[in-house]
């Protein structure tokens, strides 16, 4: 099941060792395959030479040695036979008359491909070259091992044969600090993993450097990174080895170990090779570069694992790091700031206007106004905001708008849409008992024409206040809120809008703002159309209407960041809300966020312009060009 959506189960071991004795080694390992195999681990790593040890020095040169390594090693291939686990090795092999410290990937009883090291590292502490030659002075293709023709290079890529976005290469520790590393083409060719045996030593700084060059090596190359070297328990005659194990997805830290451990460990995790294709596919530079064509190595990764390991954010869009928080959340309001600011600047327009209404989007809106006149060292009195109370409108957001105006000391006015209402349901024959879809969008589309008329007035910039969440949904009014001169939420979703706002209410020194701030986030979402009860509550509740809002952006964040199937989204989405949303509802709200999505595409199309803040945005002339009439029938049954 979980292979269906493109997730690949890797592990990384650090075993313990016992320097030049392979059959020491060996038994380790077989110990390990049994152990991961039964955790459902498909392909498991282990460090450079792990089969001799990497520190036998000029030992490799003695044929003891090098036979044992041999033979432990066609042991191995045979232990696995049967097995539902691939495993990756290192041994030191004699090809063409000339020593290779190689990777060797064996699985089900036989050995599938064997991958020289290109960069033998000769400075400093290390002297392989006294022992071994580059894989790149290899002139062969093909070896006949144990009566059997076994694929060999630097440009072998092990390929599933049904799910083709499984597929890896494999590099040897120095190879990834060269410039030229092989991670690169392998990936250009196809490799969405990258496995890399190492023996890096432990020096003062290089912990921090070598995890940050293995996160930077899987974002350039858009690749999981899986990456296990030598322990402790190597040769301490003049370096120590801390055995650090990591797996890595696109510049993400999804597992890392404990270093300096002397016996076996290791670790493993759940790869999402779907989402690295789909990032691949989107991004048109990372193919521009051309390589030669890498031998393709037809593999069968087995899939019986029916529990999952990844943890998934609830809210992807905010940042899970608490102490990175307030410096992301700096950075975005500044984003948006300067967008508006930017666009004031070019238009020589000093107003803006802005619908109030005591919501979230507008008062991150208003606040980011504030922003942006800050640094166009605009006086505060240049923002008019009008708040327009309604049929639907509650004393709370009211107060609230009004309490906003008078602590930032901004122009304000109160125009009350009732009346005008009811004169235009008047004039069109609309029949106000029956509460339907034209007696909310008329107000709404009322509201828009004050604030265009007073900006036309006053010669100022009407801000749109609609976030990512509305737009993907459509939840706007076509012609009325849905329209503005300039937009400043239009890529922040619901869940992050709200996360910023607390963020100014946390930092407000001034207390009729705080408090104020503080209580529109207590407020229920609401487009406020219809009219409270009988005791002045909100009676029109958004999420009870589209649904949850955290449904709703984790769907946005897997679907149009990366490409996911509706079964894959709700996959996860049972994974990761287990307990806080039923099976029925989130494919409930899964298939109404696909109908809406598709059929809303019409309002997108004609977006105005607005700043581009995270990853995803659905404007029309950047990140989302869609046809408005396409069919949602294969997104919306995915159950079948």
């Amino acid at each position: 099941m979980n292979k269906e959506f493109g997730f690949v189960r890797v592990g990384a071991v650090v075993p313990e060792i016992k320097v030049a004795n392979p059959r020491f080694n060996t038994d380790i390992i077989l110990k390990e395959m049994e152990i991961l195999e039964k955790k459902g681990v498909q392909i498991a790593l282990f460090p450079e030479l792990s089969i001799t040890g990497y520190t036998c020095g000029d030992l490799f040169l003695q044929d003891t040695l090098l036979k044992k390594a041999l033979e432990c090693l066609l042991e191995l291939k045979k232990a696995t036979k049967n097995k539902n686990i691939h495993l990756i090795v290192g041994a030191p092999l004699s090809l063409k008359g000339k020593l290779y410290n190689c990777a060797i990937l064996i699985s089900n009883g036989k050995i599938l491909g064997i991958v020289p090291k290109t960069h033998i590292p000769n400075y400093q502490e290390f002297y392989e070259a006294r022992w071994f030659s580059s894989g790149r002075d290899l002139q062969i293709t093909e070896i006949v091992l144990d009566k059997e023709v076994i694929p060999v290079g630097t440009d072998l890529i092990f390929q599933d044969t049904e799910k083709k976005e499984i597929a890896f290469g494999i590099e040897i520790c120095e190879d990834i600090w060269a410039s030229d590393s092989p991670s690169t083409p392998l990936a250009l060719q196809g490799a969405t993993m990258i496995f890399n045996l190492s023996a890096s030593n432990e020096v003062i700084g290089k912990y921090e450097y070598r995890k940050n060059l293995l996160k930077t090596t899987s974002a350039k190359n858009i690749c999981g990174y899986i990456y296990a070297s030598s322990g402790v328990n190597e040769s301490s005659s003049d370096l120590v080895f801390s055995g650090f194990a990591g797996i890595f997805e696109s510049g993400s830290v999804l597992q890392e170990n404990e270093r300096f451990q002397f016996e076996t460990n290791h670790i493993f995790t759940d790869l999402d090779v779907q989402k690295i294709a789909s990032d691949r596919r989107k991004n048109t530079s990372f193919h521009e570069q051309k390589t030669n064509q890498a031998q393709i190595i037809p593999i069968t990764i087995i899939d019986k694992n029916k529990d999952f390991l990844r943890k998934y954010e609830k809210m992807p869009f905010v940042p899970k790091d608490d102490s990175k928080k307030n410096e992301r959340f700096e950075e975005i309001i500044r984003i948006q700031a300067s967008g508006l600011a930017k666009r004031m600047k070019a238009t020589g327009i000093k107003k803006c206007v802005l619908g109030l209404s005591g919501g979230l989007d507008s008062t991150l809106a208003f606040l980011v106004i504030m922003e942006a006149f800050k640094i166009l060292s605009i006086d505060p009195k240049n923002c008019l905001a009008i708040t327009m109370p309604g049929f639907g409108t509650s004393k709370r957001t009211l107060k609230n708008s009004l309490n906003l105006i008078k602590a930032y000391n901004v122009a304000g006015l109160e125009i009350s849409i009732k009346k005008a209402s009811l004169v235009h349901y008047k004039d069109i024959g609309l029949d106000t008992s029956k509460k339907d879809v034209t007696y909310e969008n008329a107000q709404a589309r009322e509201r828009t024409k004050i604030l265009m008329d007073i900006a036309n007035m006053q010669e100022g910039l009407v801000i749109g206040t609609g976030d990512l969440s509305e737009l993907v949904l459509g939840w706007c009014t076509y012609n009325g809120d849905h329209i503005s001169m300039y937009s400043v939420n239009t890529s922040i979703p619901k869940t992050l809008v709200r996360y910023l706002v607390n963020y100014f209410a946390e930092k407000e020194d001034n207390n009729l703002a705080k408090k104020a701030i503080l209580d529109i986030l207590d407020t229920p979402i609401s487009p406020e159309l219809l009219p409270p009860d009988k005791n002045g509550n909100i009676t029109q509740k958004t999420e009870n209407i589209v649904g949850p809002y955290l449904l709703h952006d984790f769907t946005i964040y897997h679907f149009l960041r990366y490409g996911a199937s509706a079964k894959k989204i709700q996959f996860l989405e049972e994974q990761t809300f287990q307990g806080i949303y039923t099976k029925e509802e989130i494919n409930k709200w899964l298939k109404f966020f696909f109908q809406r999505f598709f059929s809303q595409q019409f309002k997108r199309n004609c977006l105005p312009d607005g700043v581009k803040v995270g990853t995803i945005s659905v404007s029309p002339r950047g990140d989302l060009r869609m046809p408005s009439d396409a069919d949602a029938s294969i997104w919306t049954n995915f159950e079948n």
